[in-house]
């Protein structure tokens, strides 16, 4: 069975002017972490998932824990057009694995 691994891409833009702002900004940014995303640059966040059906799961988990205000966009592309980005400016790090092979833990 073939897994065709894809990148769900979020990028928001939410209000932190007044105190409960904030505190949405704050609680929607820990849900992301807490459900595995990982920070590619301020207020953008990605998540790897092994097949569309799951990217799928995971923007619904987005959807659901949206803030009330604000601009949130979601993107999905697959793991080999993630591949293909391109550094114009600053360092790639490493510290991310960014191959599509499994791993496999005994």
């Amino acid at each position: 069975m073939s897994y065709r691994f894809m990148r769900v891409i979020v990028m928001f833009d939410l209000p932190v002017v007044t105190a409960a702002g904030r505190k949405e900004y704050s609680k929607f940014r820990k849900y992301l972490i807490k459900s595995g995303f990982l920070m590619m640059q301020e207020s953008i966040y990605c998540k790897l998932a092994q097949n569309a059906s799951a990217a799928d799961l995971i923007v619904e988990g987005v959807r659901k824990n949206k803030p009330p205000e604000g601009l949130i966009q979601v993107l999905r592309i697959t793991e080999k057009q993630f591949s293909k980005m391109e550094f114009v400016l600053g360092e790639h790090i490493g510290d991310v694995l960014e191959s599509d092979e499994r791993l496999i833990i005994l």
